[in-house]
């Protein structure tokens, strides 16, 4: 189970995160969702260890992440940034081979996982021999996907992964990241601004606002029972207008 408690930070005066208490349930998709400077990236990072709460604790099995447990910790959690935060000069399949490599799997373990994982997301062998620049927006995400699951972590962490798509690829990988979740069944944590991919992945949502905790809940708990206007305001806002839905009938 992933946990915060109570967990505060602060970035000299700007308040990034302000007592934020949550869990994830094992094998669930829980969705952060809020507009930018919400505070969602920066409780991701906290539970990386990649940055330290001024106060609280953030936790993995019980276990409270600090820079001497965070090695330890972070090897049961794989990272998903936008773009897939790609090194350009390796392939695809040197891109995704890198944790197992730190690690010190034998070259023909790692091969076979890579393989495994290339036929999971629809990637044959041509395409794991391309360079990040031969590849797509979305490939690169599925890039960044593979390398994340290549040593089989319980937990994933995404942080809007599929922001800088265009929205026809957007929503193909929104059904793709959907299978693969119920496939996988990972406890899975997702940062995102986007409602309709909160609706569609997010088993629990937490929206957040200027570092708060506004409500938590199922989607229809959020839509039915908004704790403040703010919700309902921000689940509105991405909805077509009367005139697009009408197009559609």
């Amino acid at each position: 189970m992933i946990a915060v408690r109570h967990v505060s930070k602060r970035f000299g005066t700007t308040v990034a995160v302000d007592d934020v208490s949550l869990e994830v349930a094992p094998g669930t998709t829980h969705v952060l969702l809020g507009s930018s400077g919400s505070g969602k990236s920066t409780l991701l990072r906290i539970l990386l260890g990649l940055v330290g709460a001024d106060a609280g604790e953030a936790l993995v099995d019980g276990e409270r992440v600090t820079p001497a447990t965070r090695h330890r910790l972070v090897g049961r959690m794989g990272y998903v940034v936008q773009e897939g935060g790609l090194y350009p000069h390796l392939t695809a399949a040197g891109n995704i081979a890198l944790p197992a490599e730190t690690v010190g799997w034998p070259p023909d373990r790692i091969a076979r996982r890579v393989a495994a994982l290339g036929e999971l997301v629809g990637f044959d062998a041509g395409m794991l021999r391309r360079y990040p620049a031969e590849l797509s927006g979305g490939e690169r995400q599925r890039v960044g996907l593979m390398r994340a699951l290549v040593l089989d972590p319980p937990r994933l962490l995404l942080d809007e992964p599929l922001g800088a798509l265009d929205p026809i690829v957007r929503a193909d990988l929104q059904r793709e990241l959907r299978r693969l979740f119920a496939v996988l069944g990972k406890t899975v944590m997702l940062v995102t601004h986007d409602v309709r991919e909160a609706v569609l992945l997010g088993s629990r949502i937490t929206v957040m606002r200027a570092g708060r905790v506004v409500q938590q809940g199922t989607f229809a708990e959020l839509a039915h029972k908004p704790s403040e206007p703010f919700v309902t305001e921000f689940l509105s806002a991405q909805a077509p207008p009367p005139e697009l839905r009408a197009l559609f009938r």
